[in-house]
Protein backbone atom coordinates (compact mmCIF):
# COMPACT_ATOMS: atom_id res chain seq x y z
CA UNK A 1 0.00 0.00 0.00
CA UNK A 2 1.44 3.50 -0.85
CA UNK A 3 2.63 5.61 1.85
CA UNK A 4 1.90 2.86 4.57
CA UNK A 5 -1.70 3.07 4.78
CA UNK A 6 -4.37 0.49 4.42
CA UNK A 7 -7.05 0.91 2.40
CA UNK A 8 -10.06 -0.89 3.58
CA UNK A 9 -13.12 -2.11 1.78
CA UNK A 10 -16.45 -0.82 1.83
CA UNK A 11 -18.31 -2.27 4.80
CA UNK A 12 -18.93 -6.11 3.61
CA UNK A 13 -16.49 -6.30 1.18
CA UNK A 14 -12.86 -7.21 1.68
CA UNK A 15 -10.68 -4.60 -0.50
CA UNK A 16 -8.94 -6.12 -3.28
CA UNK A 17 -7.79 -9.52 -5.02
CA UNK A 18 -11.07 -11.48 -3.99
CA UNK A 19 -11.97 -10.70 -7.44
CA UNK A 20 -10.10 -10.74 -10.23
CA UNK A 21 -8.88 -7.32 -11.50
CA UNK A 22 -9.26 -6.49 -15.33
CA UNK A 23 -10.63 -3.20 -15.31
CA UNK A 24 -8.42 -0.71 -17.50
CA UNK A 25 -8.65 2.72 -15.68
CA UNK A 26 -10.84 3.87 -18.81
CA UNK A 27 -12.73 0.98 -18.47
CA UNK A 28 -13.47 1.88 -15.10
CA UNK A 29 -13.92 5.85 -15.82
CA UNK A 30 -16.77 4.75 -18.24
CA UNK A 31 -18.49 2.21 -15.70
CA UNK A 32 -18.53 4.80 -13.26
CA UNK A 33 -19.40 7.73 -15.40
CA UNK A 34 -16.27 9.94 -14.59
CA UNK A 35 -13.24 10.68 -16.28
CA UNK A 36 -9.70 8.67 -15.65
CA UNK A 37 -8.49 12.17 -14.24
CA UNK A 38 -11.13 11.59 -11.04
CA UNK A 39 -9.87 8.22 -10.68
CA UNK A 40 -6.00 9.87 -10.55
CA UNK A 41 -7.21 12.07 -7.99
CA UNK A 42 -8.71 9.65 -6.08
CA UNK A 43 -6.23 7.91 -5.77
CA UNK A 44 -3.85 10.87 -5.03
CA UNK A 45 -6.25 11.54 -2.00
CA UNK A 46 -5.65 7.64 -1.03
CA UNK A 47 -9.22 6.86 -1.16
CA UNK A 48 -8.56 3.95 -4.70
CA UNK A 49 -6.06 2.59 -5.67
CA UNK A 50 -5.33 -0.25 -8.50
CA UNK A 51 -5.95 -3.66 -7.22
CA UNK A 52 -3.16 -4.68 -10.00
CA UNK A 53 -0.82 -3.62 -12.75
CA UNK A 54 -0.89 -5.25 -16.04
CA UNK A 55 2.48 -6.66 -17.33
CA UNK A 56 2.84 -3.32 -19.11
CA UNK A 57 2.17 -1.19 -16.08
CA UNK A 58 -1.44 -0.11 -16.80
CA UNK A 59 -3.55 0.16 -13.49
CA UNK A 60 -6.43 -2.48 -13.36
CA UNK A 61 -9.54 -2.46 -11.50
CA UNK A 62 -11.75 -5.24 -9.90
CA UNK A 63 -15.37 -4.96 -9.55
CA UNK A 64 -14.36 -4.13 -5.98
CA UNK A 65 -12.70 -1.30 -7.35
CA UNK A 66 -15.44 0.11 -9.00
CA UNK A 67 -17.94 -0.19 -6.54
CA UNK A 68 -15.61 1.25 -3.93
CA UNK A 69 -15.43 4.40 -6.58
CA UNK A 70 -19.35 4.44 -6.99
CA UNK A 71 -19.60 4.17 -2.85
CA UNK A 72 -16.80 7.41 -2.82
CA UNK A 73 -18.99 9.27 -5.61
CA UNK A 74 -22.27 9.08 -3.77
CA UNK A 75 -21.13 9.95 -0.54
CA UNK A 76 -19.84 12.95 -2.57
CA UNK A 77 -23.39 13.73 -3.46
CA UNK A 78 -24.60 13.25 -0.26
CA UNK A 79 -22.59 16.10 0.89
CA UNK A 80 -19.35 14.08 2.05
CA UNK A 81 -16.07 15.56 1.68
CA UNK A 82 -13.18 13.43 0.54
CA UNK A 83 -11.93 13.45 4.19
CA UNK A 84 -14.81 12.47 5.63
CA UNK A 85 -15.23 9.51 3.12
CA UNK A 86 -11.50 8.53 3.88
CA UNK A 87 -13.21 8.34 7.20
CA UNK A 88 -16.60 6.43 6.26
CA UNK A 89 -14.35 3.63 4.33
CA UNK A 90 -12.54 3.01 7.64
CA UNK A 91 -14.84 0.88 9.91
CA UNK A 92 -16.89 3.78 11.92
CA UNK A 93 -19.32 3.11 14.71
CA UNK A 94 -22.83 4.77 13.42
CA UNK A 95 -22.04 7.63 16.42
CA UNK A 96 -19.15 8.59 14.26
CA UNK A 97 -21.06 8.88 10.83
CA UNK A 98 -23.97 10.85 13.05
CA UNK A 99 -21.18 13.26 14.24
CA UNK A 100 -20.41 13.47 10.42
CA UNK A 101 -23.49 14.10 9.30
CA UNK A 102 -24.37 16.60 11.52
CA UNK A 103 -21.20 18.44 10.76
CA UNK A 104 -22.28 18.63 6.96
CA UNK A 105 -25.84 19.53 7.77
CA UNK A 106 -24.54 22.11 9.79
CA UNK A 107 -23.00 23.42 7.20
CA UNK A 108 -25.75 23.32 4.32
CA UNK A 109 -27.90 25.20 6.91
CA UNK A 110 -25.49 28.16 6.69
CA UNK A 111 -24.47 28.38 3.46
CA UNK A 112 -28.64 28.01 2.36
CA UNK A 113 -28.80 31.13 5.05
CA UNK A 114 -26.39 32.59 2.93
CA UNK A 115 -27.87 31.90 -0.74
CA UNK A 116 -31.27 33.48 0.88
CA UNK A 117 -29.51 36.23 1.91
CA UNK A 118 -27.91 36.36 -2.03
CA UNK A 119 -31.68 35.73 -3.55
CA UNK A 120 -33.21 38.45 -1.49
CA UNK A 121 -30.25 41.42 -2.92
CA UNK A 122 -31.06 40.06 -6.38
CA UNK A 123 -34.91 39.83 -5.88
CA UNK A 124 -34.35 43.70 -4.53
CA UNK A 125 -31.93 44.58 -7.61
CA UNK A 126 -34.06 42.97 -10.32
CA UNK A 127 -37.07 45.12 -8.23
CA UNK A 128 -34.85 47.93 -8.83
CA UNK A 129 -33.86 47.33 -12.60
CA UNK A 130 -37.60 47.42 -13.02
CA UNK A 131 -38.56 50.55 -11.47
CA UNK A 132 -35.64 52.26 -13.39
CA UNK A 133 -36.05 50.65 -16.75
CA UNK A 134 -37.56 53.23 -18.33
CA UNK A 135 -34.73 55.97 -17.46
CA UNK A 136 -32.37 54.29 -20.03
CA UNK A 137 -29.62 53.66 -17.75
CA UNK A 138 -29.50 50.80 -15.19
CA UNK A 139 -29.81 51.67 -11.38
CA UNK A 140 -28.22 48.73 -10.32
CA UNK A 141 -25.22 48.76 -12.36
CA UNK A 142 -24.63 52.30 -11.26
CA UNK A 143 -25.31 51.59 -7.60
CA UNK A 144 -22.62 48.84 -8.32
CA UNK A 145 -20.10 51.54 -9.88
CA UNK A 146 -20.57 53.86 -7.30
CA UNK A 147 -19.43 50.89 -4.65
CA UNK A 148 -16.78 50.16 -6.60
CA UNK A 149 -15.10 53.78 -6.61
CA UNK A 150 -15.45 53.82 -2.88
CA UNK A 151 -13.79 50.70 -2.13
CA UNK A 152 -10.61 51.38 -3.46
Amino acid sequence: MQHGRTLRALPGLPHHHSMTAHLTIGELAAAAGVPASTIRYYERARLLEASARSPSNYRLYSEEDLERLRFIRAAQATGFTLDDIARLLEPAPCGAVQELIEERLAEVTERMRALRHVQQILRSSLDECRRHEDSGRCKVVDDLSVLARTHR
